[in-house]
């Protein structure tokens, strides 16, 4: 249901364009406009027609991967989403692992070691981690560790590892360079591909991560003064056992709800950081996009994004009921 209100918004959009780039939503090349009147073309996308036959038209495209043509890309826009979704994607879940392990071990030591100075320590990073933004993150990052050191270079891959990705021998299950590197048992192309999304991903989950410290922080002291604790302490439990077993577990849970609400956060971040590093995804996709009034390409990337923040709440719903075992039982 929230899929078709959110493509009946974004499809929208297309009225308020020009007959003439309306028609680029619905063909996926430029040969489809040779030797053919405009009015032709009005007719044969119907156009002219209400807006719900001009939908369902679009949807049936849609439904059948026909996106229609980037002239900023110069390719139809279901193969230049193809070559990036890939990246956005693997960036995504990097940088989630990155905020949701991160935050819930330094959020968890914070709170063990209260008011002394590991605690103040974690919790100054995190504040400055939560006020810098994203572009200075990605900036500093860049100029410290590729321009003075030479470390982790800017791009998705080094140029013998592209032509090894995207040679016949490669075989690219998921599209996803980490993944697919170890299917095809390349460890080298596997190394390549973490040295040059290593920075992004930092610079991409910084301000996730200081707001997950602090929310796991508060979360484990809350749950530090709660009964159950009491119990467990008198069980004979150690701190160690109580803080790790029981009070962790409980106060994971909203942290796992901020992840879930993070989600459309990090996928606009995506766009700097992308742009910074050079990395080839979604967000630098529709940056070309928007410089070159690509509005085909626009709406159908709006779609997309619309969709994969979707999928990430659905699977941060799923995975707030693994830990709530009252989830599991309804």
């Amino acid at each position: 249901m929230v899929l078709f209100v959110l493509s009946l918004v974004i499809f929208s959009l297309v009225l308020f364009l020009s007959p003439s780039e309306r028609v680029a939503v619905f063909v996926s090349s430029p040969d489809a406009l040779q030797n053919i009147s405009m009015e032709d073309l009005i007719e044969r996308y119907g156009l002219d027609k209400p807006f719900y036959i001009q939908y369902a038209n679009w949807m049936s495209g849609i439904l059948r991967g026909e996106l229609g043509w980037s002239n900023s890309a110069r390719m139809p826009i279901s193969k230049a989403l193809s070559l990036r979704i890939p990246a956005t994607v693997e960036l995504l879940l990097l940088g989630q692992m990155i905020v949701f392990f991160g935050g819930v071990f330094l959020g968890t030591l914070s709170a063990k070691h209260q008011n002394r100075f590991l605690d103040y320590l974690i919790r100054g990073i995190t504040t400055i981690g939560v006020s810098i933004p994203e572009f200075i993150i990605s900036i500093f990052l860049l100029i410290l560790f590729y321009v003075t050191y030479d470390m982790f270079p800017p791009g998705r891959l080094s140029l013998y590892s592209t032509d090894v990705v995207y040679s016949k021998g490669f075989v690219a299950y998921t599209g996803l360079h980490l993944v697919d590197s170890l299917l095809n048992n390349r460890i080298d192309i596997f190394l390549d591909a973490l040295k040059h999304i290593f920075l992004p991903s930092i610079a991409y989950s910084m301000g996730g991560l200081a707001a997950m410290v602090r929310l796991m922080r508060s979360s484990i002291l809350e749950n530090l003064s709660r009964g159950y604790v009491d119990t467990a302490r008198v069980k004979g439990l150690s701190e160690k056992t109580v803080i790790n077993r029981h009070v962790r577990r409980n106060a994971i849970l909203p942290s796992i709800t901020f992840m879930g609400m993070q989600i459309p956060s990090l996928l606009g971040g995506s766009v700097i950081v992308e742009t910074i590093f050079n990395f080839p995804g979604m967000g630098t996709f529709i940056v070309t996009a928007a410089q070159g009034l690509d509005f085909p390409a626009i709406i159908a990337a709006s779609l997309v994004i619309s969709i994969m923040i979707i999928i990430s709440n659905l699977a941060v719903d799923l995975l707030y009921g693994v830990f709530n075992p009252l989830m599991r039982a309804a």
